[in-house]
């Protein structure tokens, strides 16, 4: 659907993004996380039409994004600054999207005018609280029925009921209608349920792109003990962290989970449990020993 290939962007001699290349399938929830400054915002503005790259290839079903507007037609981004008519209202934003996008769903705004009932529709958008603008952008968006829906730090300052709110909707969308999502985050937890692949941005290249499935399935967390002291399992397991309390020790294994756990039973454990692996964990020992400061995204 989205396929970037070897994107480098420069202002001012400063280089933003080196040499990026990513994939968002059709129907798929894209994650793309990275600490602040890692050239996320810049390259969304590119896959929203914003900016064209300097080098590289930025194509949307095969066709270019800049100045297409067959392509953005399909499309509606949320920026981490919300854009609005300094006076204007929801309703005011409403008029001006359904003169420009034909796709806009009258029927869709006033549902989602329901269910965002704490918003004044008819008050200024400028003297709405920051999570207020970004509950108002989304519900323009959702109306406008786009193919592709990009965000940037979506539900950055709403409460955690309106956070669920949000992704209900979004993930709603996405089971209706396919809609493709390619959402932006520093906070990797953030991104945990919703998607399905993920991109590590840091210093203007996206240095890991996996789905979830493979991230995974490569690595296995198990909780084990022994009759006796831990035994040597030598180079058979790559073990990339153990920590143990008593007799129980929890290891993580590169591996799928069934090859790893056949190789612990041949040592005879006591106890042998696979544990669940949350996406922070992947990450961690995923990059382990890169010159990356994950903990900025987990934080």
């Amino acid at each position: 659907m989205i396929q970037g290939r070897d994107i480098c962007k420069e202002f001012d001699g400063f280089q933003a993004l080196r040499h990026v290349s990513f994939h968002v399938r059709r129907g798929g929830v894209y994650g793309l996380v990275g600490p602040n400054g890692a050239g996320k915002s810049t390259l969304l503005r590119h896959v929203a039409g914003i900016f064209r790259q300097d080098s590289g290839e930025l194509l949307v079903e095969g066709e270019p994004i800049y100045e297409n507007s067959k392509v953005k037609e399909k499309m509606a981004f949320i920026p981490d600054d919300i854009f609005y008519f300094r006076q204007a209202s929801i309703l005011h934003m409403k008029k001006y999207y359904q003169g420009i996008y034909s796709r806009f769903d009258e029927e869709v705004f006033e549902k989602l005018r329901q269910n965002f009932s704490n918003l004044d529709f008819a008050s200024p958008i400028r003297q709405m609280s920051r999570g207020m603008q970004k509950q108002a952008a989304f519900v323009l968006a959702i109306s406008l029925r786009p193919e592709i829906l990009v965000l940037d730090e979506p539900v950055d300052g709403l409460d955690p009921v309106m956070r669920r709110q949000i992704w209900s909707i979004l993930l709603g969308e996405v089971s209706e209608r396919e809609m493709t999502v390619l959402i932006s985050s520093h906070n990797l937890r953030e991104l945990e349920d919703v998607c399905d692949s993920v991109g590590i941005m840091n210093r203007g290249e996206v240095i890991l792109e996996r789905s979830l499935e493979d991230l995974q399935g490569g690595i296995t967390k198990l909780q084990v003990a022994f009759s006796e002291e831990l035994p040597d399992f030598g180079e058979d397991l790559q073990i990339l962290h153990q920590a143990t309390q008593g007799r129980i020790t929890v290891m993580i294994v590169r591996g799928k989970p069934d090859w790893v756990t056949e190789r612990v039973e041949m040592f005879q454990p006591l106890i042998l449990d696979v544990l669940p692996l949350t996406l922070e964990e992947v990450f961690i020992y995923e990059l382990g020993g890169r010159e990356y400061e994950v903990k900025e995204i987990l934080l």
